[in-house]
């Protein structure tokens, strides 16, 4: 925390031309995406998305091959190329960010189940945030999750931020931070967190009895088997992909008392914690992730560092996509109609914003930094910078 990000940007970018693997006498790999199997935007099946098209076709190429240097004037570099069947796209740029925005809509959709909305959302807390999926994975899911982590680095080196909304706690994981019990759980599922602390904070029996009576009312508790009119909650809890789980060995005949309910919510607490952590699939990303760029480089940055270096801003600052605009053939930002244009776009909501940049340049977010700093006129742009505007083709008009 006592180094400025751009500081770090700098040695990561430096470390990440040391480590390109692909040179120039290689060529691209290069896969093939059917649209047809997307129709309408809607996947009809996981098999046929974008994702698991590209984690197929990429799981036979050495991942050296997906090593490449930042872009650093004319065409970017990137990992592989792409091809659409039965489209003719000029160039490797828009096909490849095209690709990029539709995997990230997949990835945060029912179709793909990488991920899981965090239960949070449902009481309008974190709203559209997504976790990774706990549960035990199979050898074909751990592939998946090995792509989504090498498809995090190929974005960084390509500099093109991922439209991805992931809790805080994720970038904690992947960057090696331990989750805090309190904070990350309240973020995460604040339900389990203020059910957890009704049962720290009873302070005597009939309490907890009138508790176990609320919870019975809900369908969570059965009657006690020496009482059987008392009602009573059994160490038993929902995982987070809504099974019921033993808290401790036989855990469903074992009813909460007294004596143990803050052993009960205590198991519960770390129920949570240990899904949010979900270390079988965090090994797979971060396994996929080291496989293109070296995770040494993590140990730097912190949480936020980490998803603003792969996801960008969610939202678009105007002022620092002004600085990094080009204007071509004759054109003057003191143009009228070039005024006209950077007034309309100030009235945009952030949602048009974004629908903008997707037209302009088939990516939703645009990077948090530019290479080119201050994108003054003796520093040279980068792509994907600057935005460039041109007099429109063929003959001058009206």
């Amino acid at each position: 925390g006592l180094i400025f990000y751009d500081t770090k940007v700098t040695v990561m970018n430096r470390v990440l031309n040391a480590t390109v693997q692909r040179t120039a006498d290689h060529a691209a790999p290069e896969i093939t995406l059917d649209p047809l199997e997307i129709v309408g935007g809607e996947v009809r099946s996981s098999e046929n998305s974008y994702f698991c098209q590209a984690a197929r076709q990429l799981g036979c190429v050495p991942s050296s091959q997906l090593c490449v240097k930042l872009a650093s004037g004319g065409d970017p570099t990137y990992a592989f190329n792409i091809r659409f069947t039965g489209e003719e796209v000029h160039g490797t740029s828009g096909s490849f960010r095209h690709f990029l925005w539709q995997v990230c809509k997949e990835l945060q959709s029912s179709s793909l189940s990488l991920l899981l909305l965090c239960p949070s959302s449902a009481v309008n807390k974190n709203k559209g945030k997504y976790i990774l999926t706990p549960s035990p994975i199979t050898y074909a899911e751990e592939q998946l999750f090995h792509f989504f982590g090498q498809l995090l680095g190929i974005a960084i080196r390509a500099d093109v931020p991922l439209p991805l909304d992931l809790l805080p706690s994720f970038w904690k994981t992947l960057v090696g931070e331990p989750l805090d019990p309190d904070v990350d759980l309240q973020e995460a599922d604040i339900l389990t967190y203020n059910y957890v602390k009704k049962f720290e904070n009873i302070s005597d029996e009939t309490e907890l009895e009138a508790l176990c009576a609320e919870i019975a009312s809900q369908h969570l508790a059965t009657e006690s088997p020496d009482c059987p009119n008392k009602p009573c909650c059994k160490f038993t809890y929902l995982s987070l992909t809504g099974e019921e789980v033993e808290l401790c060995p036989r855990g469903r005949h074992i009813p909460v008392g007294w004596e143990n309910k803050d052993v009960y919510a205590a198991a519960i607490r770390s129920l949570r914690m240990r899904e949010l952590q979900t270390p079988e699939c965090m090994t797979a990303v971060r396994a996929g992730l080291g496989s293109i760029i070296p995770l040494q480089l993590l140990t730097t940055l912190t949480p936020l560092e980490m998803e603003l270096r792969t996801c960008g801003l969610p939202y678009i600052n105007l002022e620092f996509l002004k600085a990094h605009t080009m204007y071509q053939v004759g054109l003057m930002e003191t143009d009228q109609h070039i005024e006209f244009f950077w007034s309309a776009l100030e009235m945009f909501t952030q949602e048009e914003l974004c629908k903008f940049i997707k037209f302009a340049c088939n990516q939703e977010r645009i990077p948090f930094t530019c290479p080119c700093k201050d994108g003054g006129p003796d520093t040279a742009h980068v792509p994907p910078y600057p935005m460039k505007i041109a007099p429109p083709d063929g003959a001058a008009g009206t």
